[in-house]
């Protein structure tokens, strides 16, 4: 991996958002997120507006389909088991994606911002790092089984709108996963296999406080705009992301998220 040298928080952002291998940009995520961390990495206020990004640096494989294209296996097999590892294996690289791009591409904010997607950015490095380990412990690796696009499609579709972005991913895509990650984990746990249930426990907890950050700061950009929080998120799903909403809630998780029992209450309401 070639060194970045660089004291601008975008300059880095931008290094890991285009670092191209499985290998890369984890290494670079945690590299620059320690940098941050120590005070090396500073907002440079100088800095050129941000550039259109298309796609991320990714890999040749993962081959992206559309979700339709995905065969859909059962955790009977060991290949079975090892697909869903690698479809939760690729949302974390996703995920690394998307906090960097949030960095990246929201100026003007406060400092607690950028420490706030910084930290999910490393966060996201490292459960992509356990993931594909206990992939190639089942003998496969990042990059065997196809895979799709939609979170990136979602962070192109918000990238002009930080208060989209910060409703639509952290609270709708990655909101999702406390929903179903628990049953996964039931799963596994009946089959056996407590390394998959570990990593999957430990993405769980981690992943309630990148919602809240989420939460936390759809709820800044909607203060600052003068709208109503629960009519706005509500009217963005009809624009950006009808019917992705499904039950059942982790009503706990959500709670901890930032969701309030009212908006709960409104959203189960509109779910399949």
């Amino acid at each position: 991996m070639v060194a970045i040298v660089t004291k601008s928080l975008f300059t880095a952002a931008r290094a890991c958002l285009d670092a191209a291998t499985a290998d890369d940009k984890p290494a670079l995520t945690l590299e620059m997120a320690a940098a941050f961390a120590r005070g090396e990495l500073v907002v440079d206020d100088d800095a050129p507006p941000p550039e259109p990004i298309r796609m991320p640096g990714r890999p040749a494989r993962p081959a992206l389909v559309h979700p339709r294209d995905l065969p859909r296996r059962g955790f009977g097999s060991d290949e079975g088991r090892a697909a869903f590892i690698h479809a939760v294996a690729h949302i974390e690289f996703n995920a690394m994606d998307l906090a960097w791009d949030a960095v990246y591409r929201f100026r003007g904010m406060p400092s607690t911002f950028q420490a706030d997607w910084v930290s999910v950015a490393s966060d996201e490095a490292r459960h992509f790092n356990l993931l594909r380990a206990r992939l190639r412990e089942l003998g496969h690796d990042y990059g065997d089984f196809d895979a799709h696009n939609g979170l990136w499609e979602m962070a192109e579709k918000t990238a002009h709108d930080g208060l989209a972005r910060m409703a639509l991913v952290p609270r709708v895509l990655e909101a999702r996963g406390l929903d179903v990650t628990p049953g996964m984990i039931v799963k596994l746990r009946a089959l056996g296999d407590a390394a998959t249930v570990a990593i999957l426990e430990l993405i769980l907890r981690e992943e309630v406080a990148h919602v809240a950050a989420g939460s936390r700061w759809y709820r800044w950009y909607c203060e600052r705009a003068g709208v109503e929080p629960r009519a706005r998120f509500r009217a963005l799903l009809r624009e950006y992301a009808s019917g992705v909403l499904h039950k059942p809630f982790n009503t706990e998780a959500r709670l901890q998220a930032g969701f309030d029992p009212e908006e709960l209450e409104s959203l189960l309401a509109e779910a399949d």
